[in-house]
């Protein structure tokens, strides 16, 4: 059992809403973060498919190109707007109020940037150096480089989104309307994991990482709670997404920036279940490391 002083600083992120913290805005707020994120990514899809083919939409669904995945990354900024949106019409909150003192959530973002990279580094320095198979080069090293300032951008403004909704808006709306750690910990995190439910890419592998993505948002929440800002949770999430999207990307979709596709499909039983507990190991140092990291 936590202790309740263990999430003392979560107070900061949760008292502000405690004013208007009825279930009826939390509902409409999700309504109102769909409709905008959704609405606005087809009119993008609309606009895009007036300059370019089917095919190339196509590529735009499974990021399978670079143009492709910068869009689909960078859309995620509607789903921010969402956020704020809600935030200040339902809620009388601002975005910025959803992360937290900007200078604590500055510090702590970069602090626990620099040790959880420190972590993917020493992984990538110790054997073994391959996943049962060559690693497939996608991207000439020099085109990747040349991206990589956009696509960390691009990186920075999906993983932010997607923190704000999960651990900024959902977390701390149902913090400040139910007490126990439970809810407000929990129900997020189960929303996370079903968010990441891909039966198409992963087949019978689907649910193990929805099942994965759902042990990560609870660790995010945690240290959400912890922190008193999302800055924490948006370094583990941004690096996390630099190693699986522009360093080691799947074969089966979002690959279009990574510098090498692992030898496997995620639907791939026997290759990709060992390792899965190897990502689940390193998740929970990854956490470990950012709670040192924010430690005062």
């Amino acid at each position: 059992m936590i202790p309740r002083s263990a999430y003392a600083a979560h107070e900061v992120l949760v008292a502000p809403g405690r004013s208007r913290a009825q279930l009826w805005r939390l509902l409409l707020g999700l309504g109102l973060i769909a409709m905008v994120s959704y609405g606005l990514q087809i009119v993008t899809v609309l606009v895009v498919l007036g300059f370019t083919s089917v095919e190339w939409l196509l590529a735009l669904e499974q990021g399978s190109t670079p143009e492709a995945l910068l869009i689909l990354l960078v859309s995620f900024g509607f789903m921010t707007l969402g956020v704020g949106l809600a935030a200040r019409l339902l809620h009388d909150r601002s975005l910025v109020g959803l992360i937290g003192p900007p200078g604590l959530a500055v510090q702590q973002f970069t602090r626990t940037c620099l040790g959880v990279a420190a972590v993917f580094v020493v992984i990538m320095i110790l054997p073994p150096y391959d996943f049962g198979a060559p690693l497939v080069a996608n991207l000439h090293w020099q085109l990747w480089l040349g991206l990589l300032p956009l696509s960390l951008l691009a990186l920075l403004i999906q993983v932010s989104a997607e923190e704000l909704v999960f651990r900024g808006y959902l977390q701390q709306a149902l913090a400040a309307r139910f007490r126990h750690p439970v809810i407000w910990l929990g129900l997020p995190s189960a929303l996370f994991g079903a968010a990441h439910y891909m039966p198409q890419e992963a087949g019978d592998n689907a649910l193990l990482l929805c099942l994965w993505a759902t042990g990560f948002g609870l660790l995010m929440a945690d240290l959400t709670a912890r922190a008193g800002t999302l800055g924490p949770a948006i370094a583990v999430h941004f690096v996390n997404n630099i190693v699986a999207l522009l360093i080691l990307g799947s074969p089966s979709s979002l690959h279009g920036l990574a510098l090498y596709l692992l030898p496997y499909e995620l639907s791939d039983v026997a290759a990709l279940r060992p390792w899965l507990w190897v990502d689940c190991a390193t998740t929970l140092v990854l956490w470990l490391v950012a709670r040192l990291a924010i430690r005062r």
